[in-house]
Parts: C-alpha cells; structure tokens; sequence
C-alpha cells in the first residue's frame, strides 16, 4: 500500500512541476536546497523525488551525507529535462508577448577576455534594442556543455568537431608571441623555436600541469614545451607581467595590439606564427528554433563582421623597415 502510494503521489505534483523539482535539486546539489528555493518542505520534496524515480524505473540521484550526486542515468535524463523546461519557457513566453516582438531569457557565454572587449558592448545595444529580452552572461576560460549547462548561445575560439552544434563563424583569431623590449634587450630575441627555451615564459592554461605553446616550423603545427616562469589561468595575468618584463607571453593578437602599437610590447617570431583560429557562435541544435536565439545569432554575425578580429582598430601596425632596404612599392605590413 505505501509503494502505491508513492507511486501515484507523483500524481499531487505536475509532471513539469517534478522536472523542475529535479532539476532545481541537481543544480544546487541537495533536496533541503530545492525545497527553500521552491517553498517547500523537505519531506515533500523527498517524496516528489522518490516518486519521478519509481515511475521511471530508475536512480536518478544519489544521496549522501554532503550532498547530492546525479547517477550516469540521472546526468542523461537532466541534460533533456533542463531542455524541455527550457522549451516550455520559450513557449509560454511566446504566447504571452506579441509575436513580433521576442521575449524571454538567454543564456550566453564567451572567453573572460574575448568577451570583455567584444561581448559585452554588442550586448548592451542588444538590450537597447530589445528591452522584452533579458541576458545572463558567463565568462569562462573554459569548454562549456552548452546543453547541460543550459547556455542558449556560446562563442568558442577553436575548431570544432562536435557535429551536433549549429555553428556560424564570426571571424578569426591570431596569436602572437612577444615581450617588453627591457626584457627583449636584456635576455635576447628569440629567433628559433629551440630559443624559447632559453627564456622566461609567462603560460596561460587552464591545466595544472603543462606547458606547451602550439606554433609552427616548416609549415606544420608542433606543440613547444617552454620553461615556465609563471602560470595563471586567465590571460590577462601573464600579458600583465609581459608589459613588467617578467617574460615571454602567448596571448591573441587584438589583447595585446595596443601595447603592441604603444612601444610596450614587441612580437617575436612571426614566421613561426600558426594560421588564424577561427571565432565562432554555436547553439545547440533545437536552441536553432528559437527566435530569440536566432535573432542574438544574427546580431553577432552582423556586428562582430565590422571588426577584422586580427586587427581591431588601430591594430594594423607600421611595417618594420629592414636596415638598408627600402621596402617595396605596394607592400603591406604584416597584421597581428
């Protein structure tokens, strides 16, 4: 009688009120933190749960004395839970505003960095330009799980090989190599890639351990191990203590353009530079039909356009005049 009883109570709370229940659990890793956030009780909230994983016949989540873990089957069945929510919410959203006019929430996330100087204006004038829509940012110098992490929109600086992602390409991306002239004029330029390891290298990883710089030597890719002397997982860190002449730093091209065109920086090794990384904007496959994400979508593609991401203004640099050599008529100088 009491399995019954547990089994039918599901029937107490909607199926999409259970979804939510599960996920809102997942997400802050414990029953009594979903039961404060959704107003009730935790013993309620117990059996809301005990119920949706008997009618599934299967362990969604595991219970321990810290918190809450979610089995391989619980991780699948959050990831389409978290969606279908998600989908409910745009279209209920889509019936209460006037059709013409996109409402709703969007989830977007980009590089720390990247988003800093690109995102973030263009999603000012986003908001400007749609005041029903409202933005949740993440900047992470990380890989995001656009489904699981239930981001509508993600800009990634890599190639990318998951089939199941609707990407559209918004620019390219270089790396340079370089160095404060102090430091430059002190230790020496490098002029192989075998020179690097004669120097201090200021590494940006996300990794504990580590410490390669992908560039290339006779036209192929080859990954440098380089002697660290200093390590931190956000860029602007190690491009800080570039300008400080504490190394060498391996940072895009636009992070770095304005010391760079200052005199504060100066780009070694160009000719072992690898070819531009491609800038892209990926959805997940059913995120596509949204309009809103579309919309944000499009806006991207037509905003970030404007830029040359290997050169932002005024990145273009003055081409280096070699000694006794008058550069060719028609020449141009060589973009970071």
């Amino acid at each position: 009688m009491q399995r019954r009883g547990v089994r039918r109570y599901i029937g107490v709370m909607d199926r999409t009120d259970a979804l939510a229940l599960f996920v809102k659990a997942a997400d802050l890793g414990s029953l009594s933190g979903a039961a404060r956030s959704l107003g009730l009780s935790l013993p309620s909230v117990s059996r809301h749960m005990t119920a949706l994983e008997e009618r599934l016949g299967t362990r969604l989540l595991v219970r321990t004395t810290r918190k809450l873990a979610l089995t391989e089957m619980g991780r699948t069945f959050y990831a389409r839970a978290k969606q279908i929510l998600a989908d409910l919410d745009e279209a209920e959203a889509s019936l209460l505003a006037d059709a013409t006019v996109p409402t709703g929430k969007l989830s977007v996330c980009g590089p720390t960095l990247f988003g800093r100087a690109f995102m973030l204006p263009l999603l000012a004038r986003f908001l400007v330009d749609h005041p029903r829509i409202t933005l949740e940012v993440k900047l992470l110098d990380r890989r995001v799980n656009i489904v699981e992490e239930g981001i509508d929109l993600a800009i990634r600086i890599a190639a990318l090989e998951d089939s199941s992602l609707i990407v559209r390409k918004l620019g390219s991306l270089l790396w340079v190599v370089s160095g404060a002239p102090g430091y430059l004029d002190r230790r020496g330029e490098p002029r192989t890639l075998d020179d690097l390891s004669k120097h201090d290298c200021l590494v940006f990883s996300q990794q504990s351990a580590g410490s390669e710089w992908r560039l290339q030597k006779d036209g192929k890719p080859i990954d440098v191990r380089v002697p660290i002397r200093m390590r931190a997982n956000t860029l602007d860190a190690v491009v800080a203590a570039a300008l400080e002449g504490g190394g060498l730093v391996y940072a895009p091209a636009w992070q770095v353009f304005e010391h760079i065109t200052a005199g504060r920086l100066r780009v070694v090794l160009r000719k072992h530079e690898l070819p531009p990384i491609p800038i892209n904007a990926i959805v997940s496959h059913t995120k596509l039909l949204s309009a809103k994400v579309r919309l944000l979508l499009d806006f991207f593609v037509k905003e970030l356009a404007r830029n040359d991401l290997l050169e932002p203004p005024p990145l273009r640099l003055k081409p280096t005049k070699e000694k006794h050599q008058k550069p060719k008529r028609g020449s141009r100088s060589k973009v970071l």
